[in-house]
């Protein structure tokens, strides 16, 4: 038997169990039945019935989070356009969503079925920093699907970011010299 402030107490008979719960005004729990003898503890039920569902509830609340996102592409996307579906793709993994990428074919592009696969093993590479595919790409119709969970560095820190800041020169293109920069002011 344990007491009402968590005290190891002796093996006792049930009805002197009950007596000490009434005692001290709480009742009478069975911890585990299975345990010879059985573990019985002094507590507020009420308190433990609450405390159960609240617990249970931030668990629910922490799962819910977990909800599907789409971007979608095609064959021949633009540059920016490309670049912003990405952005937006790393911003659902790192919110800890999982993440479904749609390449859609249109008309004539079901004949460049190679333009596809090239585009989205390049989709892949992108996100490969961020979240896990589920599989490889599977042609469904006229669209290639992959799935994406986030990886467990991306919902981590978001401070980790492999992408540049938006407004940033990248580091492939060449730097302009500092005496051409008054000559644009002006």
């Amino acid at each position: 038997m344990i007491g009402a402030a968590g005290e190891q107490l002796d093996i006792v008979p049930l009805s002197k169990a009950r007596e000490l719960a009434q005692r001290a005004g709480m009742d009478l729990v069975l911890v585990s039945d299975r345990a010879v003898p059985p573990v019985v503890r002094i507590m507020d039920f009420g308190k433990l019935q609450y405390e159960q569902k609240r617990n249970l509830k931030e668990q629910r609340k922490n799962n819910a989070a977990q909800k599907l996102k789409e971007v979608k592409f095609h064959v021949n996307v633009d540059v920016h356009d490309y670049d912003l579906k990405i952005k937006r793709g790393v911003e659902f993994l790192e919110k800890g969503c999982k993440l479904k990428v749609t390449l859609a074919m249109r008309g004539r592009e079901m004949a460049h079925k190679d333009l596809a696969f090239e585009l989205i093993r390049r989709v892949m590479a992108d996100y490969a920093a961020f979240g896990e595919a589920d599989g490889e790409p599977k042609l469904l119709g006229k669209s290639i699907t992959v799935m994406y969970t986030p990886s467990r560095k991306a919902r981590s820190a978001e401070a980790g970011r492999h992408l540049p800041p938006q407004g940033s020169k990248s580091t492939d293109a060449p730097e302009s010299s500092e005496e051409e920069a008054p000559e644009l002011e002006q």
